[in-house]
């Protein structure tokens, strides 16, 4: 039975003005239009959302035709981006899982060419009410609706029950949404940790049970994933987790010796616990990588077989592009050069400004400050180089290392 509440904790001043105009110009034309799933729930835990989703009754060409600056994406699965400035709002029509029936009449196979069922975002693809929207989502405390204009919360799944006692709970039962797609695993701990939210203990062991089933999603998934778990502000029980879980088994076994060997783990887990200071902008994957391969390296570089882990954990694992790779990789094998300051100083002052200029450089010497390779008075030349270089007012316009 649906249940309507007010508020208990939303903000208005929080709601974007943006998100809100699209909602109230839906539904002037009659369609049930809501905010929905995680900027529901940051808002009602107090965080400022970083997205604002919004999901309504209306097909994706009628949201075409009525919102100003929207687009509709996608074959199978399609919804609408409307932009706003440099903003983005998502808008999706109300889904509903699929029946058997759905299969007879559609163009999705009832399985795939391997054999196997239909991913949850193809059976999704079909046209529903709120309420079966709302349970064919993942964790109750996404599955709320929020109608910024009316001001009402409405909750098909509990959700609000489970925010305020703070707990992560899957809809419907734990193994069998797991298997229908088991990035919820990665999600349901990441998301537990980011909110400070304890595990419904089903769910802790279904996710325990089912660790296996990752090896089959797919990589890039994955990869998205584990840069979050590195965007949390502290992610080292995040990651101690899916150690304890199981899921570094299974899809991060080059991590497996790491976390085994208490001495390793220690080294490992004190590169992602100054993430501030390793990682300057967390919108680059070279940059949040950074700290975990330094880490992986320092634990294990005694191995005898650490460079073919090493390249195993970055490129199969980690899925690291050839150009991240290249980044941190390339910047260790730059800090050699820092320490050969005489054979700078003979440079004429335009190779040296090319050498500052390396896109090796500024890592490279992050590198060796923080983990301490240089002489602080070397570190403090550099430092002096790029002060001398850089500060003219004519380099305005131009790249300056970090």
């Amino acid at each position: 039975m649906v249940e309507i509440k007010q508020k208990p904790q939303l903000h208005a001043s929080w709601i974007d003005r943006n998100a809100k105009e699209i909602v109230q110009v839906l539904q002037k034309d009659g369609f049930k239009t809501f905010l929905v799933g995680g900027c529901v729930r940051d808002l009602l835990v107090g965080h400022h959302p970083k997205d604002y989703d919004i999901a309504t009754d209306a097909e994706p060409n009628q949201v075409k035709r009525k919102v100003w600056g929207s687009y509709v994406i996608g074959k199978r699965f399609r919804l609408v981006l409307v932009k706003r400035g440099t903003t983005q709002y998502e808008v999706a029509t109300f889904r509903r899982a699929a029946t058997a029936d759905d299969f007879e009449n559609s163009e999705i196979p009832a399985t795939t060419a391997e054999h196997e069922p239909p991913t949850p975002r193809m059976t999704d693809n079909f046209f529903g009410t709120p309420e079966q929207d709302a349970l064919r989502r993942d964790f109750t405390i996404n599955a709320l609706f929020y109608d910024p204009i009316n001001d009402e919360l409405i909750d098909y799944a509990d959700g609000l029950r489970d925010i305020e006692s703070r707990t992560m709970r899957m809809i419907g039962d734990p193994i069998e949404r797991i298997i229908e797609d088991p990035i919820r695993s990665l999600r349901a701990i990441r998301l537990s940790h980011k909110l400070k939210f304890s595990m419904d203990e089903s769910l802790r062991k279904a996710i325990q049970t089912t660790a296996p089933e990752l090896s089959k999603s797919v990589l890039p998934r994955r990869r998205e994933e584990y840069l979050k778990f590195l965007r949390l502000p502290d992610a080292i029980p995040a990651w101690t987790e899916l150690y304890d879980l199981g899921i570094i088994d299974n899809i991060l076994p080059t991590l497996k010796p790491v976390f085994e060997d208490p001495e390793k783990r220690d080294i490992f887990l004190s590169y992602l616990q100054q993430m501030d200071l390793w990682c300057l902008d967390d919108t680059q994957a070279a940059e949040l990588f950074l700290p975990l391969i330094i880490g992986f390296i320092r634990a294990m570089r005694d191995e005898p077989d650490f460079e073919e882990q090493l390249s195993r954990l970055m490129k199969d694992e980690l899925m690291m592009f050839k150009t991240e790779n290249a980044a941190v990789l390339g910047a260790l094998d730059f800090i050699q050069n820092l320490d050969e300051i005489e054979y700078y100083k003979r440079k004429g002052f335009r190779r040296q400004e090319a050498f500052l200029r390396s896109e090796f450089f500024p890592i490279a010497l992050r590198i060796a400050e923080r983990d301490f390779l240089l002489p602080q008075s070397q570190i403090q030349f550099w430092k002096e180089q790029i002060q001398k270089h850089f500060s003219n007012p004519r380099e305005k316009n131009q790249s300056a290392p970090a």
